[in-house]
């Protein structure tokens, strides 16, 4: 029989990689947590953390724990939400996974918002391009780029955002002259690496121009955005981060205009835990507020 204290102190260590860390979450002293740890190792027979200098490492008995003892962590949850009607403040744990663009520049700058009505909710932002799996407890909420057709998830599309063609005169003073398509094979791009793109939605330039000279790539829109601010070439960002920018100018915003979407997605096993529709029902308004 697992007790829950142990568990716990499991999922608290995987997540903070060090004692001291996880045992100030929890408020016990570190050598508790590591009794727990051992206690629960002895029981499975199974080593689930490798030491290192810089922390803690998951085995691979301990990353197959994770994802049970996490299913166990949501319907104790799920019993909180339901049945603690004396305490109605809402807490836990919500993992996010968004791109980095709307990480960074909606979501993160609104926060302060949230916590005023939800203190005791930890969110973990995972702001970047790979794609993580629902069912597999690598996320609770996925923002996507399209509407999932597969598993047991529940979603709803936010709103529309556009990709518009940006450049600065650190890179050519003439830019603004730039009258058709077919002038941008003269000029050079800063783009996402085409190995790490694993949406075709951000594939946008292959809209354009398949032969387009990309002379700097990287997975991170930040990045783009700063070297097509500094001149390194131009590149195509999203609008609602470059028109706040007023030192990038548009290049044929009539032609270039490429519309995406961004959709909600959860488990439908999650989203009656109060966690995740308080953050769910939070980036929802932020997104249709400020992008629409």
């Amino acid at each position: 029989m697992f007790n829950w204290d142990d568990l716990n102190s499991f999922l608290t260590l995987s997540r903070c990689l060090k004692l001291k860390l996880a045992s100030k979450k929890l408020k016990v002293e570190p050598t508790t947590i590591a009794r727990r740890i051992s206690r629960l190792e002895n029981s499975l027979k199974s080593n689930l953390f490798n030491k290192s200098p810089k922390g803690y490492i998951l085995t691979e008995k301990g990353l197959e724990l994770v994802k049970f003892a996490e299913n166990i962590e949501n319907e104790i949850y799920g019993i909180n939400d339901k049945f603690s009607k004396s305490n109605p403040k809402v807490r836990g744990k919500v993992r996010l996974s968004v791109g980095e663009g709307l990480g960074v520049e909606i979501i993160s700058k609104y926060l302060k918002f949230f916590y005023e009505k939800y203190p005791e909710i930890e969110i973990e932002l995972l702001a970047d391009t790979k794609s993580r799996s629902l069912s597999n407890r690598e996320t609770d909420i996925l923002i996507s780029l399209s509407r999932p057709t597969k598993g047991r998830i529940l979603s709803w599309k936010l709103c529309d955002y556009y990709v518009k063609l940006y450049g600065s005169v650190k890179y050519d003073k003439k830019i603004k002259n730039i009258s058709a398509i077919k002038e941008l094979s003269n000029h050079n791009f800063v783009s996402y690496v085409d190995e790490l793109i694993e949406f075709p939605e951000l594939n946008y330039l292959r809209e354009i121009n398949k032969n387009l000279n990309v002379i700097f790539s990287s997975n991170s829109l930040r990045s783009q955005l700063h070297a097509v601010q500094n001149g390194v070439g131009l590149g195509l960002l999203h609008s609602f981060i470059a028109e706040s920018e007023k030192d990038l100018i548009p290049i044929l915003p009539e032609l270039i205009n490429i519309k995406r979407e961004y959709w909600m997605v959860v488990h439908e096993n999650l989203y009656n835990l109060q966690r995740i529709k308080a953050v769910a029902r939070f980036v929802t308004d932020i997104l249709r507020k400020r992008i629409l």
